[in-house]
């Protein structure tokens, strides 16, 4: 997976080079979650709590930057760090919509001794810490950054503070101690962070052959044969500058860093090969939903582009060449996002269809007729209102109409008496409540995730 980071410091999108050197900054934080979104996971990085420049008693966050990173984690897959110190804090940010949450720091201090320094005993794995924290949040949510540097001896030693406080503990050891905790590690190599002088290898290598957990890696990636490389090590990869500055090309990495060894051969190839493209990954489609909608095959070229069109492409094995699905009956699947699973060999994709998805004229491959949910609900109201055709009563709805029904059917439902009728005056009052919000210009995704949020707190 690879995986795009947001950094964020004085409310700006910012790129530093070994994190204090400004070199690029902008404005467009939520444009990029959506399109970063489309490849992998997006990495939302608070510097400012990351490094300690926030107001006291505050608690460890920084609430400028909390406000612009709060949309974001509606609107992407998104995995927050950045001055996360505590349970709570990391509990927020989960119930705001955040999948995993990143640590760094507050893994490696005591904080009764904070100040003391090495010698002191200050820096040790906070196991209090990240017991509570998997107890709070749950394992699988939590991603510890374990950012070192290389010292004299050659060993690799683990840094916090914004990579200004050495700890002298080991990233090896210290890694393999946390992992019963964490579902991930985050490595940077400091000393290749925005510098786009490529990965140093030897860490990697270390840390991937002393843990089992998942290990994305970020400092210095600045070709598509290091992306390569870190796959076929089982890494994930975070990128930063290469991405920014035009370098790396996003969805190319997401291409080159799946498993095509381990593909089907296309008709007359020889099974196997290893460059990316002679072989074929299985591509499951799914709806918005989750319902699945198809399954097919996709090689380099379909992959790169379902990226490039916006639309999902296959590679057809009956006409051995490209493909993208509706490309003559006109029910295409719009792409939201596409996924790797954990072994990279095969894809997952989320697509809006633009009608029926199988030849039979069915909704879905699979027999499956489309699940009518809320948002399908408010999909048909939007058309209605959009329209105005006439005798669609949705369309004579005013806003004072509608409100006057909304409060008509809520007293209905609180009167209804039996089962079925309290059914009945149920979906009349989810009707006009929808045609209101969709005439205030709310998504009804939006509800759905303040219950999410709610539920989560």
């Amino acid at each position: 997976m690879v995986i795009a980071s947001i950094d964020i410091q004085d409310g700006k999108v910012v790129q530093l080079k070994q994190g204090s050197e400004l070199v690029l900054q902008q404005d467009n934080a939520v444009e990029l979650a959506e399109e970063f979104d489309r490849c992998g996971e997006v990495a939302v990085i608070d510097l400012d709590a990351a490094m300690g420049k926030v107001p006291a008693g505050n608690g460890g966050a920084s609430p400028g930057n909390l406000e612009m990173i709060k949309p974001l984690l509606r609107k992407a897959e998104c995995r927050v760090g950045g001055g996360i110190r505590s349970a709570a804090q990391a509990k927020e940010l989960v119930s705001l919509g955040a999948r995993k949450i990143i640590v760094g720091s507050a893994c490696f201090r005591d904080p009764a001794k904070k100040g003391a320094g090495v010698s002191g005993g200050e820096f040790r794995v906070n196991i209090p810490f990240l017991e509570d924290l998997a107890k709070t949040i749950g394992r699988e949510r939590i991603i510890a950054a374990v950012d070192a540097r290389i010292t004299e001896k050659g060993n690799y030693e683990i840094v916090v503070d914004g990579w200004k406080t050495p700890t002298s503990l080991d990233l090896t050891a210290a890694a393999k101690e946390a992992e019963p905790f964490v579902s991930e590690f985050l490595f940077t190599c400091v000393e290749r962070e925005g510098c786009m002088e490529g990965i140093n290898p030897e860490p990697v290598r270390r840390l991937r052959e002393a843990v089992s957990c998942g290990l994305t890696v970020a400092g210095g990636v600045s070709t598509i044969e290091e992306v390569e490389t870190l796959a076929r090590l089982g890494c994930d990869v975070q990128l930063g500058m290469a991405l920014y500055t035009g370098k790396l090309s996003l969805a190319d990495c997401f291409v080159r860093s799946l498993n095509w060894e381990k593909g089907q051969a296309p008709v007359g190839l020889p099974p196997g090969g290893s460059a990316a493209g002679a072989s074929l990954l299985p591509l499951i489609v799914q709806s918005p939903g989750g319902q699945v909608l198809m399954t097919g095959f996709a090689d380099a070229d379909a992959v790169a582009e379902t990226f490039k069109r916006g639309r999902v492409c296959f590679h057809s094995r009956s006409r051995d060449r490209l493909w993208m699905k509706g490309e003559s009956s006109g029910h295409t699947l719009s792409l939201i996002r596409l996924r790797a699973d954990c072994d990279r060999d095969a894809i997952l994709a989320t697509a809006e269809p633009a009608g029926p998805v199988c030849h039979t004229g069915a909704f879905s491959c699979f027999g499956l007729d489309r699940r009518y949910t809320w948002d399908f609900l408010q999909s048909i109201v939007a058309g209605r209102l959009k329209t105005a055709a006439p005798g669609s009563y949705t369309a004579t709805l005013d806003d004072e109409l509608v409100r006057e029904k909304i409060l008509e059917e809520a007293e209905e439902l609180c009167a209804a008496k039996g089962r079925n009728e309290m059914i009945w005056e149920a979906a009349d009052l989810l009707y006009f409540a929808t045609v209101l919000l969709t005439r205030e210009g709310v998504k009804v995704e939006e509800i759905l995730d303040e219950l999410d949020r709610r539920h989560k707190e």
